[in-house]
């Protein structure tokens, strides 16, 4: 029987649970929503509000508490001055946890942690596709481009297995 023991094992050691929460709380600070599985999702709950509330009081004892927890100096910064800032009034429930079904593989029950009035264009920050031109629509002669380099990178591949197959090179076909 587990007396006196509070919190989910999720079958990791002490020090990996540290630090994956560590690392699920920056992004969580980073992107302001991410997806987990439930139980995970359940225990990272408590983490960032404890954190929110240290970055509400502010102090310089504050920010070094939790630069040692999250071992992340731009996400800490983020969560000083943004986060901080637009939960001044808010006295917790800094986050929401919404089930978000089952995962394919395994069937674990999946769910989104996010935070409350959250910024809809967070999530796409620090990833290389939020860029301008990634945005902008394909043209039917980039996908021709696209496709006539598939081609010769096809041709060039099966040019390699015929040359090691006969020791030859291939004629051309054309």
């Amino acid at each position: 029987m587990r007396h006196k023991i509070a919190k989910r094992t999720l079958n990791k050691s002490i020090s990996h649970k540290r630090s994956m929460f560590a690392n699920m709380v920056v992004s969580l600070f980073t992107h302001e929503q991410i997806k987990t599985t439930l139980p995970k999702a359940k225990e990272l709950r408590p983490i960032a509000e404890k954190l929110v509330t240290l970055a509400k009081r502010g102090d310089l004892h504050c920010r070094r508490q939790a630069i040692s927890f999250m071992r992340d100096k731009k996400a800490v910064d983020k969560l000083f001055a943004v986060l901080a800032e637009r939960y001044k009034s808010r006295n917790g429930g800094y986050t929401r946890v919404l089930k978000a079904g089952f995962r394919f593989g395994d069937c674990a029950p999946m769910a989104v942690i996010e935070l409350v009035d959250r910024d809809i264009n967070a999530k796409q920050s620090g990833k290389p596709d939020a860029s301008k031109n990634a945005l902008k629509k394909a043209t039917p002669k980039d996908i021709a481009k696209t496709a006539e380099a598939a081609v010769a990178k096809m041709d060039k591949k099966a040019e390699k297995t015929e040359t090691k197959k006969t020791g030859k090179k291939p004629e051309n076909k054309e």
